[in-house]
């Protein structure tokens, strides 16, 4: 058996060096390696050796497999060096001379307009925070005050998972997390992606962006909540736009009010953009619900504050006249690029 593992190495190291392309070595490779190649044929032939013969035996059959796995490993380094130096021979000579594509993509408009409005408020002396995109059900409804009968809470309006979890479906169910988080002295911001199961159309999609502001301290009043809205009007449409409030309800503010802004495109004077109104709705708001500040460790005697929900894709769609909601998730690169800016 010795001869035979001495005869099958030596051919190896014969067959090894005629190699030219990668088709023939795996080949090699099926012949000398392969459950019926050469060295598994030993192997089989190896249970019927002789006890004392066995220890030597084995050893010379592992060292001619390994010798075999090497060779061949560097053969295949081998070929494939060479051919990427055909490649490099062949290829055609690059002109360093000629103009380069410079395309580079260009950022969404709604990262656009968002950063925008976070630079206005972080102006202000707000600071920036994260929610979660999956959220408890008491983050998301009983932290902010819905009520257990409320319909927000069904199948039909809010993405249910099955550890009793939820797609958050208003970024307020970071409220109770970043009120404990800053306390009585709060004054932040927090942009993200919501979920709400319902029909899409020009207006409406399932999948949208907004913006949660929130301002506690003491004597926080309805005018600071004006203040700060006119501010960011102000930054993002780069001149003065006038507010106004109309009455409104939401579990987590009392008093609740309909923001709406004086139509940019028409001054207010009416067009087809603020359906001859004069005033977009812009954002649900209102001073923030006592108990929404008990359930966050806050005294509502000692302390007040406003919140707001920004609309992010609203605000995109006013600025760049999209009349389509669903334009914003489409991935039409064509007519994104229009309104993006070069990264």
């Amino acid at each position: 058996m010795k001869d035979k593992i001495k005869q099958i190495g030596e051919s190896f190291k014969n067959k090894i060096g005629e190699i030219r392309d990668a088709r023939a070595l795996e080949d090699l490779r099926l012949d000398f390696l392969g459950k019926k190649g050469q060295i598994a044929a030993l192997m089989e032939n190896f249970k019927t050796v002789a006890a004392e013969e066995k220890k030597e035996l084995g050893m010379l059959i592992n060292s001619l497999k390994v010798k075999v796995t090497e060779g061949i490993a560097e053969r295949k380094k081998v070929l494939e060096d060479k051919a990427i130096e055909q490649e490099m021979e062949n290829a055609k000579p690059i002109d360093f001379t000629l103009p380069v594509d410079t395309c580079t993509g260009s950022l969404h408009p709604r990262t656009l307009v968002l950063k925008e409005v976070e630079d206005v408020f972080v102006s202000m002396g707000f600071v920036i925070e994260d929610g979660f995109e999956i959220e408890t059900e008491y983050n998301n409804f009983d932290a902010v005050n819905v009520p257990a009968t409320h319909p927000a809470r069904d199948m039909q309006d809010t993405f249910w998972l099955d550890n009793g979890q939820v797609l958050k479906t208003h970024t307020s169910a970071a409220q109770n997390r970043i009120l404990k988080k800053y306390g009585p002295h709060c004054r932040a911001i927090f942009p993200g992606r919501c979920f709400r199961n319902e029909s899409l159309d020009a207006g409406h999609e399932n999948t949208f962006f907004q913006m949660e502001g929130i301002v506690v301290d003491r004597d926080v009043s309805v005018s600071n909540l004006i203040y700060f809205m006119k501010e960011m009007l102000k930054g993002v449409f780069k001149k003065d736009i006038k507010v106004r409030l109309r009455p409104g309800f939401f579990p987590f503010t009392e008093p609740s009010f309909e923001l709406d802004a004086s139509c940019p495109f028409c001054g207010g004077k009416g067009c087809a953009s603020c359906g001859q109104s004069g005033w977009i709705e812009l954002c649900p708001c209102g001073m923030i619900h006592p108990n929404v500040l008990k359930n966050a460790g806050i005294d509502p005697d000692q302390y007040s504050g406003f919140a707001f929900g920004l609309g992010a894709d609203r605000l995109v769609m006013l600025r760049s006249g999209l009349g389509d909601i669903r334009h914003l998730n489409a991935g039409r690169v064509k007519l994104l690029k229009q309104f993006g800016t070069k990264m």
